[in-house]
């Protein structure tokens, strides 16, 4: 009998397997709801500069995502507050150092 290779999420699964505890049916329901809502997708249009971007173009060919996936993502995280500006981080960690 061939093993099956893991992947690294599935290692981690099965290695933290004892952490994992049974929902009732209708909690699942519930879960499975809230997946489901959050890979509905719309399509909008909006206008940006040719500048900005031919620039998020650029920035995403560096990440390796498509464009749109990468103003996706952006958006994602401004809507729940965890877009965050470098500045103000910096700012911060040079506040937690000098104490």
């Amino acid at each position: 009998m061939r093993k099956t290779r893991l992947d690294r999420t599935e290692k981690a699964i099965e290695s933290n397997i004892d952490k994992y505890v049974p929902v009732s049916a209708e909690r699942r329901k519930e879960l499975e709801a809230i997946l489901e809502r959050g890979k509905k997708t719309k399509n909008i249009n909006i206008r940006i500069s040719e500048v900005d971007l031919s620039r998020l173009k650029q920035r995403a060919q560096e990440e390796g995502v498509p464009y749109q996936t990468l103003v996706s993502s952006v958006l994602h995280r401004y809507v729940f507050d965890r877009l965050v500006d470098e500045r103000h981080m910096l700012k911060s960690l040079e506040l937690l150092q000098s104490r």
